[in-house]
């Protein structure tokens, strides 16, 4: 199904699975103008993603299920710096809907924001649990390096069952949001209008003069090229530069940047698959995941979680890094 669009009025605590009230809140929450691009709604999608991109299909470990980063083996994990403020600026939702869980809301979050910033709206289900302590955490290193080529790219997506062409739509996440030297090493955005959901991502890796630009701070490369419209600087990473070079990437790169509501339509399925990454349901949809079976939360000490109170959003960081890229490259 997808998701409702008839929300509460604001400030209005809802009834347990009113996830339409849940979804208004978020969409409230969205403009944020001491915040990246003035919105929150990039650093959503990355926190959506990186909750379900643990997923590995031949052990069925990690995924979507369990929030795991409420504990600090996963929140503190240098791949998901800066999302630290994704899950702060949540924080009242949570409060104001308690009964939803932190997995159901995080993936929530994602879906809504990416209908909200011009995207398609994302088809999402709810039902998962959050963990009750560390013990069911995925091992680190299942995200994505931007530093690396195709050959990574294939690797870490497969795993999760992706194929190129699902590779290719994802990708195109980078339409939204930035990288911050902070967080990953890299610096700047994709697009123009970071904080709408677009196919200029493809346009651009194909249209624009890439050219090889190291980031003094941080010693990394990325690519960088000028826009003759804007003058602004635009960046893209190894991986985004890996889809232009490999022939098959390349294909569906050539194809999204022609079309883009078949690209809206490819990300749309593929974005949805991955939030359900290992979640097991019935016939009627429940889900019937054992991982949680005791229920509830409990808390865990977690350095990463030192941010400000989600009550006092003045003190959130101003840097969210990027959405989709969570790799600290390698010096």
């Amino acid at each position: 199904m997808g998701i409702i669009d008839q929300p509460q009025s604001k400030g209005q605590e809802s009834n347990p699975g009113d996830f339409a009230a849940v979804q208004k809140s978020i969409i409230e929450l969205l403009n944020q103008p001491d915040y990246d691009d003035g919105s929150a709604g990039p650093v959503l999608v990355r926190l959506a993603w990186h909750s379900s991109g643990t997923y590995d299909k031949v052990t069925d470990t990690g995924g979507s299920n369990g929030a795991g980063m409420r504990y600090e083996a996963e929140g503190g994990d240098p791949a998901n710096a800066g999302l630290q403020n994704a899950r702060v600026f949540l924080e009242p939702v949570k409060r104001l809907h308690p009964w939803i869980t932190y997995s159901d809301l995080w993936t929530l979050a994602g879906a809504t924001a990416i209908h909200a910033m011009g995207g398609p709206e994302i088809d999402w289900l709810p039902g998962r649990t959050d963990f009750v302590d560390d013990s069911k955490l995925p091992p680190r290193g299942r995200l994505p390096d931007a530093a690396q080529g195709a050959e990574h790219i294939r690797h870490i997506f497969y795993r999760m069952g992706f194929d190129d062409r699902e590779i290719v739509a994802l990708s195109g996440a980078h339409n939204l949001g930035r990288c911050h030297t902070a967080n990953s090493g890299f610096e700047g955005k994709w697009v123009n209008n970071p904080t709408r959901f677009s196919n200029q991502y493809f346009r651009l890796l194909l249209s624009e003069n890439w050219k090889e630009k190291t980031i003094p701070e941080s010693g990394v490369l990325q690519f960088s090229s000028v826009d003759e419209d804007t003058e602004e600087e635009l960046m893209m990473l190894p991986t985004d530069m890996a889809l232009t070079t490999d022939p098959e990437f390349s294909k569906y790169v050539q194809i999204y940047s022609k079309d883009k509501d078949l690209f809206f339509e490819d990300f749309k399925k593929a974005f949805a698959k991955l939030l359900e990454l290992g979640i097991a349901r019935d016939s009627e949809g429940n889900v019937i995941n054992t991982d949680n079976q005791k229920g509830g939360y409990r808390s865990a000490p977690k350095k990463s979680d030192s941010a400000p109170t989600a009550s006092d959003q003045s003190g959130v960081a101003k840097t969210g890094g990027c959405p989709v890229v969570h790799h600290r490259a390698k010096l």
